[in-house]
């Protein structure tokens, strides 16, 4: 999305070559596959490890982190790893669309009409609200070492981007629409315009 605002608002008169289908289609693929891969690698060298005792995983459901947990076996290492490739799969993402809505931002900064800038911006900020909440969430869960994660604060991260973010996800959006900013004062109690 970061890129396709940086198309729509630094190229508009170029944006149908640069969003074709085929590249919305090659950037969906590299996504799936990136995360895909990681998963097959992170859940194969996971069931490598030696289970023994408690099988219960403290957590409502099987991440990594909490499976490591329960290895018998010194997974140090396989830590450094998973800390190693989120810094690839969180921060490189994560950097290219700061650099893409700093290129945004650019070319709104030398817009002529005030009208356009705003229009621009609007659309820009509702995408980049759910970066923050999801990218904040995963980074904050992920980026840490193993010595300063407990099951307690592991759980209340993973339920703040795995159902926080997601609900709010069609709310944020959504704001846009005049009609339902409307019906969110009058449930919140506030007048609305």
């Amino acid at each position: 999305m970061a890129y396709d605002r940086y198309a729509a608002v630094c190229h508009p008169l170029r944006y149908p070559a640069l969003m074709s289908g085929k590249a919305c289609a090659l950037l969906a693929a590299a996504s799936w596959a990136g995360g895909a891969a990681d998963g097959a690698v992170d859940v194969g060298v996971v069931f490598s490890f030696p289970f023994c005792g408690s099988l219960d995983v403290d957590h409502f459901f099987c991440e990594v982190p909490a499976l490591l947990r329960l290895s018998s076996a010194d997974t140090s290492l396989f830590e450094d790893l998973i800390y190693a490739c989120c810094v690839v799969m969180l921060l490189l993402p994560l950097g290219a669309i700061v650099t893409s809505y700093a290129r945004v931002v650019t070319a709104v900064i030398r817009m002529p009409s005030t009208e356009g800038k705003q229009k621009a911006l609007t659309t820009c900020s509702s995408h980049l609200a759910v970066v923050g909440l999801y990218y904040g969430g995963a980074v904050f869960s992920y980026m840490q070492r193993a010595a300063t994660r407990t099951p307690a604060r592991d759980r209340a991260t993973s339920v703040f981007y795995t159902i926080l973010t997601p609900m709010l996800n069609p709310l944020i959006y959504s704001l846009r629409n005049r009609e339902v900013t409307r019906a969110l004062r009058k449930v919140l109690g506030r007048p609305g315009v």
